[in-house]
């Protein structure tokens, strides 16, 4: 089972982009089927992510403008369904629609 945070606020960003821990952003649209689908595949196989990452929910429709805030704090382009792994204030790995993969993600953390 994934343990999701739920991105809400302008501080939450701040304190991934601070942090020198790992954390991983999924950015999900709840009405898209594609979304949906990566979502549900991601949380398949999430127990390959270490404990100690924190795992960030952005709900698209609800947050649109934390969205617009991560594009600019971390210099990406905005897609749906995409996830962001943060490391040190620095987006060091993205991946968008089907090529969300937890375990990819997984061996990208040291």
């Amino acid at each position: 089972m994934t343990n999701w945070i739920a991105l809400q606020t302008d501080n939450q960003l701040e304190e991934i982009k601070k942090s020198s821990d790992y954390s991983l952003i999924f950015k999900h649209s709840t009405r898209c089927s594609v979304s949906l689908m990566a979502k549900k595949q991601f949380e398949l196989y999430s127990d390959a992510i270490p404990e100690k990452t924190a795992i960030y929910y952005l709900d698209l429709l609800n947050f649109r403008e934390i969205s617009n805030q991560i594009a600019t704090l971390f210099s990406i382009t905005h897609q749906s369904p995409q996830v962001l792994l943060i490391k040190n204030g620095e987006c060091i790995f993205t991946a968008t629609h089907s090529d969300i993969d937890a375990e990819e993600i997984a061996a990208k953390i040291i």
